[in-house]
């Protein structure tokens, strides 16, 4: 069950885990946002967004980690990114069609803003600096979109797997460490592969030695071994 907390007593104007986007505008403008939004927390595995529904908000990940992912055939999902505070979470349904076109699970609980579709477009007009700064962070995440889908496209197994581990433990945890919040589905679904081929994988890497994991936690042993391996696919 999702916890609804409405406006709550932080706002926008004091809170500490809104986007660094928001300091770029003034109080009026500000003040739009903190009319227009609404603060949900997730337990982990609940859906915060479906693909192919309407979109009213955009999504302002304030604590916690999320899943973004595309939803295939014969329920085969392709992961596109972890969300991790705090990002926003918009797509090109916000100019298109408003439709979501992945859906956004999450990992964690997790509480997530939800800004009003208008709200945004509204503060996008008033505000250029605000505007060229959230085009940058949604060419950035498409970017990196991008060059993992030329990494999965082009690479045999064994590579797409390290690279998705090292995309986890630079990218997202920054750490040589982290709990074990994705499956070992979500780790196949991030790497194009079957759940059988990923636990082949990892458990090769577990028995040379470059990672250690178990339903808690995945380690990182040997980080050159892990690059040389992406590196030659």
């Amino acid at each position: 069950m999702l916890e609804y907390l409405g406006k709550s007593s932080m706002s926008c104007f004091n809170c500490e885990l809104k986007s660094s986007l928001f300091s770029m505008l003034d109080e009026v403008e500000l003040g739009i946002i903190e009319k227009n939004r609404l603060s949900v927390v997730f337990k982990a595995g609940e859906t915060i967004r479906k693909q192919g529904t309407q979109m009213t908000h955009v999504l302002s990940v304030n604590s916690g980690m999320a899943k973004l992912y595309l939803e295939g055939i014969e329920n085969r999902n392709a992961i596109l990114r972890i969300v991790k505070p705090t990002n926003f979470i918009g797509g090109p349904g916000i100019y298109l069609d408003q439709m979501h076109h992945y859906t956004v699970m999450a990992l964690m609980e997790s509480t997530v803003c939800f800004i009003d579709l208008n709200a945004i477009k509204e503060v996008i007009r008033r505000n250029n600096h605000f505007a060229e700064e959230f085009m940058k962070d949604f060419s950035r995440n498409t970017l990196n979109v991008y060059n993992r889908l030329i990494y999965l496209t082009q690479k045999q197994m064994p590579g797409r797997m390290a690279d998705s581990l090292l995309y986890l433990f630079e990218d997202i945890f920054e750490s040589d460490h982290f709990p074990m919040l994705l499956t070992r589905q979500d780790l196949a679904d991030l790497s194009a592969m079957s759940r059988d081929s990923a636990l082949k994988i990892l458990r090769s890497f577990q028995h040379d030695g470059i990672i250690q994991f178990d339903d808690k936690e995945l380690k990182l042993l040997d980080h050159e071994s892990l690059r040389k391996i992406s590196r030659i696919g």
